[in-house]
C-alpha cells in the first residue's frame, strides 16, 4: 500500500502523509555518500513518501548540501518531491559565542537563498520558522514571506514548535494562511493534544507535522517502567494484528482528526519501507485509547 497524500485545502498542495526527515542524515552508520542518499530518496519514492523535511542548522548546516549533491546528480528527482526546510536559528561558531534566535527579514531571505543554493533547487515549497523568537516582530515577518512568495523563491511559510499564543500573534498578521505547525509529538510527549495547538491546527484548517514520533527511539529502546510497558503493550497489539510495533506506533497518529503528518528520523530503509505499511493495520477507538492510558500511566479522567 502506497504512502497517500494529505491536502492543505487553503494552499492547494499536499504532502506525503509520512514525510523524511533530513535531521539525521549524517548519522546514517552506512555514510552520507551521493549514492547512499539517492538510495533512501528513491526508496521513500518507491513507497510514495515525496516529501522531505530539512533546516538549515541539520548536520552542521551540511546536510541541505549533502542532499542537494544527490539532487544536482539526479536532477530528475527535483519534480517527484517537496523541500520543507526551516530557519531561524543560529548556533555558536565563530560568528556568534551565543546560541540565538534570528527571524529578522534580513537573516529570513539569507537562509532561504541559501538553503536554495544548497540544495540546488529554485523554489523551496515550504518554509518553517524552526523556533519562536522572543524578538520576531510578526509584521517584518509577515513582509519578507509575502516579498519571498512573490520572488518565486518559496511557495509556502509555516512555524514550528510555535504555541498557540505564538501561531496566533503571527497569523493575525500575515494574510496568507501559515502552512503547519511542526511540533514535538510521541506517546511520551502528550502535550500538544491538550494545550491547545492541535486543536487551534483544526480550527485553522492546517495538518500539523509531527517530529520525534517514537520518542527518540525510546518506543524501541524502553528505559524506564512506563515505556516498558508502553513497548508491551505495542507488542501485545503488533501480535493482535500480525505486523511490528512500528506499524502500530504511527497508525496511532492517524486517528486525530487534525490529521497528523509524521516524521520518520530513521536511516534504516526497513524501518522507512515498514513505517509505510501502517496504513494497513487501523486502530479502534478503543485501542488509541488503550495505548494513550498507558503511555501516560492513567487513565483518562
Amino acid at each position: 500500500m502506497m504512502v497517500p497524500q494529505i491536502e492543505f485545502p487553503k494552499h492547494n498542495f499536499s504532502i506525503s502523509r509520512l514525510v523524511f526527515g533530513i535531521w539525521r542524515l549524517h548519522e546514517d552508520p552506512l555514510g552520507a555518500s551521493v549514492e547512499r542518499i539517492y538510495e533512501k530518496i528513491q526508496t521513500c519514492l518507491n513507497l510514495g513518501i515525496d516529501t522531505f523535511d530539512h533546516a538549515d542548522i541539520y548536520g552542521d548546516y551540511e546536510n541541505e548540501e549533502s542532499f542537494g549533491t544527490v539532487l544536482d546528480k539526479h536532477p530528475a528527482i527535483k519534480s517527484k518531491i517537496k523541500i520543507i526546510t526551516k530557519c531561524g536559528i543560529q548556533v555558536p561558531g565563530v560568528k556568534f559565542p551565543t546560541k540565538h534566535y534570528n527571524t529578522s527579514k534580513e537573516h529570513i531571505r539569507y537562509s532561504v537563498e541559501r538553503s536554495l543554493r544548497k540544495l540546488k533547487v529554485d523554489c523551496l515549497d515550504v518554509v518553517l520558522i524552526h523556533r519562536p523568537d522572543p524578538l520576531m516582530d510578526p509584521q517584518e515577518m509577515s513582509e519578507v514571506f509575502e516579498t519571498l512568495i512573490k520572488e518565486g523563491k518559496a511557495k509556502h511559510f509555516g512555524v514550528s514548535n510555535f504555541t498557540t499564543s505564538h501561531f496566533q500573534m503571527l497569523q493575525s498578521v500575515y494574510k496568507r494562511p501559515l502552512f503547519t505547525n511542526q511540533v514535538e509529538f510521541s506517546l511520551f510527549r502528550t502535550e500538544p493534544m491538550f494545550d491547545g495547538i492541535f486543536d487551534q491546527a483544526i480550527q485553522y484548517g492546517f495538518h500539523p507535522m509531527v517530529w520525534s514520533p517514537t520518542a527518540g527511539g525510546r518506543i524501541f529502546s524502553p528505559k524506564t517502567e512506563t515505556e516498558s510497558k508502553t513497548h508491551q503493550k505495542l507488542e501485545m497489539m503488533a501480535k493482535e494484528k500480525g505486523c511490528k510495533i512500528d506499524q502500530i506506533l504511527y497508525s496511532w497518529f492517524l486517528n486525530h482528526p487534525a490529521g497528523l503528518v509524521p516524521i520518520l528520523g530513521t536511516n534504516d530503509l526497513k524501518r522507512i519501507q515498514s513505517a509505510a505499511d501502517c496504513f494497513s493495520f487501523p486502530l479502534s477507538r478503543v485501542e488509541w485509547f488503550s495505548l494513550l492510558e498507558v503511555a501516560r500511566g492513567k487513565e483518562v479522567a
